[in-house]
């Protein structure tokens, strides 16, 4: 990246900067390929932050399927991982996983999980898996909750056959004006379900996997305690990252959890943050971290830099510490302050290798935190900040009653937010559908055909609030 005229003497936010157009033979979007360069397996530069709101099995198994991955977060119990962990890795790597219940189960069950997915319909099965129905929120209109499904639910199921070409899947639901439909095997048993838009995403993501060809995932491991240990075990469940993981990452009990993780894991991929100086950078790769997460309260559920003034403008912290990172042979993740899909090509820009979102996608049908409906019937989810009260309620609940209560007198993080769910892009994959494409597209902008393209090629300006301003869609009526 090179910097449009003179570079600033103050630091700079993604909303300071913008890019320009350079000569390009890139002849399309789909041409570029968004592999990043951590090596870790990633097909898209999307990491789900580890927000306990946020990156549970569900958000693990859709964004490993489309080419990205996320962390589990440090506050869940081990044997809680461990499943998390299996059933993550047990997932189909083409077929969503359905929503199943029996016949006699009723509405009430059904409504109690049907916004947990995006593909917004049950699938009724008999007691040997064979789909025998469809129920959508729809079919509940005009019955109570306690209703069962055999009463209500559709009993034309169209089903697909394993391995149906992606065209054939897009045609046969385009035909009968369906969006979803249960995939079998060939005994006749559910093995998954799939979209008609997803059909069209499996053309153009490619899932993130490990060397047996299952999916990805990336768990936290926090600083105190025994990280060694707990790091030892989740390799042992089969998680692929290690992230060692807290808000200040440029202490020496954080380089000495590195150091010990490093010592029981010398094979792992072991991330490690959070900081936002070459000094930091330089001082995590030395004691063993391969990845450095870059990022002190730009987070939108982040309070730090208002209770404590520390942290530092993310486009500035990412260019220095890549650049340090770079140097050393190794590569940084551009963490918070994302809140457009173009302030991740400007990440990947200023060098970093991947790039993390938290509360972005809380308000999505696959986030971790249960669907509620306000007054007014809109779907929303309640998110936090992993320094909040809240969070550190549940970090310490081992800790006795005094404890706990003197640590919850310092937060700096928001304890409970409303995050509602957008009607056009309400799940995970829609919005990664809009971060891919403005990469995609900043790339052939600059003339890139891949990230590490993109970091030589970039050029980007610095603007001001009105030409940020500028930039932004307006309705105009008349």
């Amino acid at each position: 990246m090179r910097f449009l005229g003179q570079i600033p003497p103050y630091d700079l936010t993604y909303a300071d900067v913008f890019m320009v157009p350079s000569l390009s033979e890139v002849p399309s979007r789909l041409s570029v390929d968004l592999t990043t360069p951590d090596g870790i397996g990633t097909s898209i530069p999307v990491v789900v932050s580890n927000m306990t709101a946020v990156a549970g099995r569900r958000m693990a198994e859709t964004v490993a399927r489309r080419g990205g991955i996320a962390v589990l977060p440090q506050d869940i119990p081990l044997d809680v991982l461990a499943t998390v962990i299996a059933y993550v890795k047990n997932r189909h790597l083409l077929y969503d996983t359905p929503i199943t219940l029996g016949p006699t189960n009723t509405i009430g069950d059904a409504l109690g999980l049907i916004h947990k997915r995006a593909h917004g319909a049950v699938v009724i099965v008999d007691d040997d898996r064979y789909p025998i129905g469809i129920f959508t929120e729809h079919d509940a209109a005009g019955n109570d909750r306690f209703t069962q499904l055999h009463q209500v639910m559709s009993q034309e199921v169209v089903v697909l056959p394993d391995g149906a070409a992606p065209q054939e899947v897009f045609d046969r639901l385009n035909d009968r004006r369906l969006s979803m439909a249960p995939v079998v095997g060939g005994d006749g048993r559910l093995i998954g379900c799939i979209t008609r838009t997803g059909a069209l995403r499996s053309t153009i993501y490619r899932p993130a996997v490990d060397a047996d060809g299952r999916l990805l995932v990336a768990a936290a491991v926090g600083i105190s305690g025994d990280p060694a240990s707990k790091a030892k075990a989740l390799l042992g469940f089969g998680a692929d990252v290690l992230v060692i993981d807290t808000a200040h990452g440029h202490q020496t009990r954080a380089l000495r959890a590195i150091e010990e993780v490093r010592a029981v894991a010398p094979a792992a991929s072991i991330v490690a943050g959070n900081v936002v100086t070459p000094e930091g950078t330089r001082d995590l790769i030395n004691a063993g971290a391969d990845i450095v997460k870059v990022g002190v309260g730009p987070g939108a559920m982040c309070t730090t830099r208002m209770m404590t003034g520390v942290g530092r403008p993310q486009f500035s912290a990412v260019h220095d510490c890549a650049q340090e990172a770079a140097r050393l042979g190794k590569v940084v993740w551009a963490d918070g302050g994302v809140r457009h899909p173009r302030d991740v090509a400007l990440a990947l820009a200023a060098g970093a290798a991947n790039v993390m979102f938290g509360s972005w996608l809380a308000g999505t049908y696959e986030s971790a935190a249960d669907t509620l409906r306000d007054p007014d019937g809109r779907l929303y989810k309640e998110s936090f900040g992993m320094a909040s009260n809240r969070a550190v309620k549940t970090r310490n609940r081992k800790e006795t009653a005094f404890e706990r209560a003197r640590k919850e007198l310092f937060e700096e993080g928001i304890s409970t937010s409303r995050m509602y769910l957008d009607p056009e892009r309400p799940g995970v994959e829609d919005l990664i559908d809009d971060i891919v494409a403005g990469c995609r597209s900043a790339c052939t902008y600059a003339g890139a055909a891949n990230i590490g393209e993109f970091a030589e090629r970039a050029v980007v300006g610095v603007q001001s609030a009105a030409g940020y301003s500028e930039g932004l869609p307006h309705r105009t009526s008349w």
